[in-house]
């Protein structure tokens, strides 16, 4: 699990440095490229991999906005042989986005209503 953990915070860093570039399409286009590993090694991969995220959230040195914490989630997922997507969405009144990452049209990061709140803008 370390090892594990140790990746996310790297993941985590990278798309950090990504975003403070402020090339948004750069970042888009490093999670579409980002291929599947593999096959996963057991059924409970996905919730290993979305633990790892929460430590490394913790222990991660500044606030892990929403994007950047998909990013990261549905990377380490594909390298770890899990096909996950991860999802951009917006509501309009207030206007909010948010991001999050779903496995075979499921949420796997956030609460499983994210759907009904925001509409699907993309899925990488």
């Amino acid at each position: 699990m370390a090892g594990l953990v140790l990746r996310a915070l790297l993941e985590l860093v990278y798309f950090d440095l990504l975003l403070a570039r402020g090339d948004f399409a750069r970042f888009c286009d490093q999670v579409r490229s980002y291929q599947v590993k593999g096959s996963a090694r057991s059924s409970s991969t996905a919730q290993e991999v979305c633990a790892a995220i929460d430590l490394a959230c913790i222990w991660y040195w500044k606030e892990v906005r929403c994007l950047q914490r998909s990013a990261a989630t549905a990377c380490l997922l594909r390298r770890n042989g899990v096909p996950a997507r991860m999802v951009i969405g917006a509501q309009q009144i207030p206007f909010k986005a948010h991001a999050w990452v779903e496995l075979d049209g499921s949420v796997i990061n956030d609460r499983p209503y994210v759907e009904e709140i925001y509409s699907v803008l993309d899925s990488i």
